[in-house]
């Protein structure tokens, strides 16, 4: 565990990119081998797309990651936050409750949120307007949106205590996980419904991409899928149903433009 703490302490932004980067080399493969669905697309169009907003939520983290910084030290340094007030334990009973703190508020509340507040919706749309979704459509989120998930992010680190090499190693496990269950695969279904009762699994996730509500409106997870499972807003549906999408997006000239990607959260409301 000190081998991981040390890593994560002072991880290079190369080696963040590396994994990035590896995570949909190797999703985008086995997608290509084992696929879910069939897609009939452009396939390097939509990964253009897909991956031009990848680089926006780069861009927008790495210019605020400064005020994430100074947020983890300043809890750290002042014992502020649910860790910093808990008795003594672990480390790797420490580092789990961290992650499970930071992926409620850093991402389930957050998804939540967007989904109840209409003008935040309007920004997380982008990413449900996405019909074929694969490994590419994990960071399809519209720049308005990764400054708002930042906001959250940046909340969570503070309210949790958390320190920066946790953040990092949070973010990490992130990134691979919400690639693992936007990919386009298909695991065998016991595997995925076993999966699901501990992490959040590519059928339970693509459920959530399911072009009309209500389910819609589940299945927020990112890593953990405990939070579905308590808060009540986990929904099954069977995989041969699924249709992704949004029902007010569902034409190509509005979901596979960039330009009116980019428009759509200052569009006027259908």
């Amino acid at each position: 565990m000190d081998t991981i703490i040390s890593y994560f302490s002072t991880i290079p932004s190369s080696h963040r990119s590396l994994i990035l980067v590896s995570g949909i080399t190797i999703f985008w493969l086995i997608e290509n081998a084992f696929p879910l669905f069939n897609f009939k697309y452009r396939r390097f169009h939509h990964a253009g797309i897909n991956i031009f907003f990848t680089l926006t939520t780069i861009i927008v983290n790495f210019c605020l990651a400064f005020i994430l910084l100074q947020v983890a030290d300043w809890s750290v340094n002042n014992d502020f936050g649910i860790l910093q007030w808990l008795p003594e334990m672990s480390i790797g009973v420490y580092a789990l409750v961290g992650l499970l703190l930071l992926d409620l508020i850093g991402a389930y509340l957050v998804h939540l949120v967007e989904h109840k507040v209409k003008i935040l919706w309007r920004f997380h749309l982008i990413h449900h307007t996405d019909t074929w979704i694969d490994t590419t459509t994990a960071n399809r989120h519209h720049p308005g949106e990764s400054v708002i998930r930042f906001v959250f992010t940046t909340l969570g680190v503070l309210l949790v205590g958390t320190p920066m090499w946790l953040v990092f190693l949070y973010q990490t496990l992130s990134v691979v996980a919400t690639q693992f269950n936007h990919a386009n695969i298909a695991l065998p279904k016991k595997v995925d419904l076993y999966l699901s009762y501990f992490i959040v699994s590519p059928d339970m996730h693509k459920v959530h991409h399911h072009y009309v509500m209500p389910y819609t409106d589940s299945n927020y997870g990112n890593i953990f899928s405990i939070w579905d499972r308590l808060f009540g807003t986990f929904k099954v549906l069977p995989r041969e149903e699924i249709v992704f999408g949004v029902d007010t997006h569902m034409q190509p000239h509005e979901h596979n433009d960039l330009k009116n990607l980019l428009k759509i959260p200052f569009q006027k409301k259908k």
